[in-house]
């Protein structure tokens, strides 16, 4: 039945073209549940103009006296205010500022998403960061979790950050489609490709990739076949016994202890050797 199922999907998918593909790799959700302020967090609530007219929604979350600001892409599910939890702890774990915004079509921001869109996107997002007179646009730190990641690096291709944080990270959709269906090669047939693996090649920024080694959606070899395809200096860190979705729960005090260190020794305030594994 899940063979037929899949073999249904994938039909549908190359008789429809790009509009069912789009189906299958993003779900956005328009109602924004809850606010920062809800977890007890200062924070403005912002909106700015992608390069096409695209009107998008942000957070940004202060830290008193923090240089560092987290410029946040978020996974291919629901909107901003699904990552509430997690923002406060960074927020006050990792003491930095926080930037999170929705892509178009998500949330509160308009239009519709799709790969080129998410790019644009993120392009207007930091150059909003910059335009704050209290944001320091030398200390911007790019972080993408799983879809986001391929967001975050692309954009690190094109634009100087302080650091690159990639969490739960694909080699590209090709790579994950085979994974998905191993039976069927539609990998080539996709238009959408997000390939990570690719745009690394281009990235000189410090880079860290994390990764739940029981993750059952993105592979866990995935993100280190990420990691073994950037340049130096690098590092990995395995998230143990963390899922696709956990991460940031099961990896505890010793998770969010690695993205502090890690941006410690990025912005110089940490004398330590990278190490690159």
């Amino acid at each position: 039945m899940g063979l037929v199922i899949t073999m249904m999907a994938v039909a549908s998918l190359l008789f429809w073209g790009c509009p069912m593909e789009e189906r299958f790799i993003f779900y956005p959700e328009s109602k924004v549940d809850v606010t920062p302020k809800d977890a007890g967090l200062a924070f403005e609530d912002v909106f700015f103009t992608a390069g096409d007219g695209v009107r998008l929604n942000g957070w940004f979350v202060p830290y008193q006296d923090s240089r560092i600001t987290l410029l946040w892409f978020h996974g291919n599910a629901g909107n901003i205010s699904h990552r509430v939890e997690n923002i406060k702890l960074l927020h006050n774990k990792v003491n930095i500022n926080v930037f999170i915004f929705d892509y178009r079509g998500y949330g509160r921001s308009e239009g519709r998403v799709s790969e080129e869109g998410t790019y644009r996107d993120a392009t207007a997002a930091l150059q909003y960061l910059r335009s704050r007179k209290d944001v320091d646009p030398k200390g911007i730190v790019f972080f993408g979790r799983s879809l986001g990641a391929a967001v975050a690096a692309d954009l690190a291709t094109r634009e100087d950050c302080l650091a690159l944080i990639l969490e739960t990270p694909f080699v590209s959709i090709r790579e994950m489609a085979r994974v998905a269906f191993p039976l069927l090669p539609i990998g080539p047939l996709l238009r959408i490709r997000y390939d990570v693996v690719e745009k690394l090649g281009k990235v000189r920024a410090p880079l860290l990739v994390l990764h739940g080694d029981k993750d059952d959606v993105v592979p866990y070899e995935q993100g280190k076949k990420v990691f073994e395809a950037a340049h130096n200096p690098k590092e990995f860190y395995t998230i143990r016994g963390a899922h696709h979705n956990d991460t940031y729960i099961v990896g505890g005090e010793a998770y969010f202890k690695a993205l502090k260190n890690f941006i410690e020794r990025a912005s110089g305030q940490e004398s330590v050797s990278w190490p690159i594994s």
